[in-house]
């Protein structure tokens, strides 16, 4: 996921970076006298970021588009909102279950005792998050972090100044700041943020900020989860509707203007059926965004860096020598920032457009002689943060399945899966470490603590030196019954 680090000339770092070291003091001090927050509390808490979210919906909306210059209203509700609320009220109904003990089975020579995972709340949770789905990606790991009775601190990015202040806001409304606070800043805040030493730190963005994070956490050995990115990709059967197919690539790749972490990144279709893939995927965008300079229901690009960095893959990609098809008006300039969706028809394997996470409305499209074809491009890559495959042949499925390794899937769909509050979203290699969303999110923000509770007819004392004859007897038993 792509992460634009301009300095934005309006952010007074020093500021930043000391209003930061007072709200992690505060909150450590708060976590320190109420480490183990109530059902009721949490519970609590989860409603008061509901009503952040609903009191203040036009706002967000409002500001949000501003900052992208134009972002489709329906698409915040949709991919921000709601997605956003359903899960804070998930968490609220699962609360009880996530939190309670659970018994574990103790070994036959260690009874009567009882082994039981306790969760606990770590502290103060940092959340880094990014531009691109600027509210949903700092309350939804908010709410995890909350549901496990943490402390949490949120720097939002600096491309999105006006959601970042809104956000701060709202949540000052709601939340002491020993609980919930937003901080605001450029780069260097973002440096100081990743240095500071939480109990846990969240990062949404692309592999490189991701590493340098990393780096900074390992510091002082604070845990990590990182959402990033790759090149995730479309996978088209020979047994797929193509129709149905196409329909769902193009909506995946156009949400947002393309700017999706899980967004289809390129597409294998069956070998001699290029131009029929591109034709389909370009009718099935046609009809969503006729014309994608003059409606508002079509996204800008968030910045002029990203404009241009987008523009050059397909012009590089054309001087190689690809077919480039561009669905709709190419107006898209400055001050409009907008790009339609615009197919790349074989491109050399060399090119940025195959190299890079494209993160934007450029679909590449390749051809591949077979199923066990496709599985050998997306491995001979890094593991992608998702995958997308199409058909109703369900062995190829399967053997899709088996033998890829991505963050998650959906199947005869594209960004599905990352909605399902019930699967734990996350990358695996340098698409991510670790995950969130449910109880994953709960379990990541959480220690799940080990406790032990002997039994006072305990018999471990026979193992105890001295050590004697009947001490090798009763090993021997033990031995023959574990």
């Amino acid at each position: 996921m792509p992460a634009d680090t301009a300095h934005s000339p309006n952010l007074d770092e020093t500021d930043g970076e000391r209003e930061l070291a007072r709200l992690f003091s505060l909150q450590k001090q708060a976590y320190a006298a109420s480490p183990y927050p109530s059902y009721d509390e949490r519970v609590e808490n989860l409603t008061k970021l509901i009503r952040i979210i609903e009191a203040n919906e036009d706002k967000f909306i409002e500001a949000i588009s501003a900052d992208f210059s134009n972002r489709s209203a329906y698409e915040t509700i949709i991919a921000e909102i709601v997605v956003t609320v359903s899960g804070a009220k998930l968490a609220q109904k699962q609360l009880k279950h996530w939190m309670r003990p659970r018994g574990v089975a103790t070994p036959l020579h260690m009874l009567p005792a009882k082994s039981r995972i306790e969760p606990q709340p770590l502290g103060v949770v940092g959340i880094i998050s990014p531009w691109n789905y600027p509210l949903q990606l700092a309350l939804s790991p908010a709410t995890a972090a909350i549901a496990a009775g943490n402390r949490v601190l949120i720097k939002p990015s600096e491309l999105t100044p006006r959601l970042s202040d809104a956000l701060k806001a709202a949540v000052a409304s709601e939340f002491d700041e020993s609980v919930c606070a937003v901080v605001t800043g450029g780069v260097e805040t973002g440096q100081a943020f990743s240095e500071t030493p939480f109990d846990h730190l969240l990062f949404t963005g692309s592999t490189a900020v991701g590493a340098r994070v990393a780096q900074a956490a390992a510091k002082n050995l604070t845990p990590v989860t990182l959402e990033l990115g790759g090149k995730s990709p479309a996978i088209i059967d020979k047994s797929a509707d193509m129709d149905a197919a196409a329909k769902s690539i193009a909506y995946g790749k156009m949400l947002n203007a393309g700017q999706t972490c899980v967004a289809p990144d390129y597409v294998l279709a069956p070998e001699g059926t290029l131009d029929k893939t591109a034709d389909a995927i370009a009718n099935a965008a046609r009809t969503m965004f006729p014309a994608v300079d003059t409606t508002n229901d079509y996204t800008a690009i968030i910045s002029d860096r990203h404009f241009a960095r987008l523009k050059s893959l397909v012009d590089e990609a054309r001087d190689r020598g690809a077919k480039i098809i561009e669905v709709g008006s190419s107006n898209a300039l400055h001050p409009q920032r907008k790009i339609p969706l615009t197919i790349v028809i074989d491109p050399p394997r060399d090119t940025g457009v195959m190299r890079e996470e494209i993160f934007g409305p450029i679909l590449p499209i390749l051809s591949v002689a077979t199923a066990d074809d496709a599985i050998a491009h997306v491995n001979a890559g890094d593991r992608p943060l998702a995958l997308y495959w199409y058909g109703k042949d369900d062995d190829a499925r399967d053997r899709v399945l088996q033998k890829t390794v991505s963050g998650g899937v959906t199947v005869d769909g594209a960004l599905w899966h990352v909605a399902q509050e019930n699967l734990p979203f996350g990358g695996v290699g340098k698409s991510g470490i670790g995950a969130y969303h449910g109880e994953a999110g709960f379990t990541t923000f959480s220690h799940m603590k080990p406790v032990f509770y002997q039994s006072r007819f305990s018999s471990g004392s026979i193992l105890q030196p001295p050590y004697t004859e009947k001490t090798g007897k009763i090993l021997s038993f033990i031995r023959k019954i574990i």
